[in-house]
């Protein structure tokens, strides 16, 4: 991936290093490895964000991980983020609408959002409350080791699935299926959530379509990383890594094949009216 000569966002914020404070109960839309947690966990998603945590009240700290966020994959981030400004920005100027950015926490081990208290096993997520990412780069190195699912394309996949998220929540799609979740039992709730997911995926490869139509950030191979990170997360394969087998009715992300779907139509049309995960009849 192209992306040593992109513009840095000014979003970008760095809290590795400082300590943060436990227990909070919060609550807001999973991260990518949430339904990892939920397969060892052998429940439901909203368990790990909505279970009272009974650690005490000491502050948890960390010595500060290349202070100043010069590090290469902090710059990586920023160069990443500063890119699906631009392209959502110029998506919703093109429908008249204002597009207001994302900001973006680096964090080490724990971090306190608006959605609550989380630790890095969590895996990035979006707080739609204080509209921030979140994200323990050490999420990259388990990308690599843990899911098989190296490369820089596939580590930008993540934020800007993430970043979907962002843009669900600028539509008002998120607090329309958490108003329609509050009124189903457990297992359509799963389904509308996994419509979520795999819109989000979809939204990242509309970034990544317009991205390399104004910018050619693509190099060989990119394409073939971020399907291959899309195909590692999917809950059927998470869930058989965890349990051995897989409950279809749990899933709350979609399956390999679902995630890999969904972000083929978004970087093929470039266009996020084909992300309408809630049309479809099998998404």
């Amino acid at each position: 991936m192209r992306w040593q000569l992109g513009r840095r966002s000014t979003n970008v914020e760095d809290r590795r290093g400082t300590g943060v404070s436990a227990p909070v109960v919060g609550g807001g839309i999973g991260a990518i490895l949430l339904t990892l947690l939920v397969a060892l966990l052998g429940g439901d998603p909203s368990v790990v964000w909505e279970q009272v945590n009974q650690q005490s009240d000491r502050p948890t700290t960390s010595a500060p991980r290349n202070p100043g966020g010069t590090d290469q994959m902090a710059d990586f981030v920023s160069v990443v983020l500063a890119d699906t400004e631009d392209t959502w920005r110029e998506v919703f100027r093109q429908s008249g609408s204002t597009y207001t950015e994302p900001k973006l926490v680096l964090y080490s081990d724990a971090v306190q959002s608006a959605c609550g208290f989380a630790k890095a096993a969590m895996g990035p997520f979006y707080c739609p409350r204080d509209q921030k990412v979140y994200i323990d780069l050490s999420f990259y190195r388990d990308l690599k080791s843990k899911f098989q699912a190296p490369g820089d394309f596939a580590q930008a996949y993540v934020i800007a699935h993430e970043v979907g998220h962002h843009v669900q929540n600028e539509l008002g799609i998120l607090d329309k299926v958490r108003r329609l979740q509050s009124q189903v039992d457990q297992v359509q709730a799963n389904q509308l959530q996994v419509r979520v997911e795999l819109q989000a995926d979809c939204f990242a490869g509309v970034w990544a379509n317009r991205a390399q139509r104004s910018r050619k950030i693509l190099e060989q191979g990119d394409i073939e990383e971020a399907l291959n990170a899309a195909s590692s997360i999917g809950d059927d394969r998470l869930q058989a890594r965890a349990r051995g087998y897989v409950v279809p009715e749990t899933f709350t992300h979609g399956s390999s094949a679902q995630r890999v779907r969904w972000f083929k139509r978004g970087i093929q049309t470039g266009d996020p009216q084909q992300c309408n995960t809630f049309a479809a009849a099998n998404p």
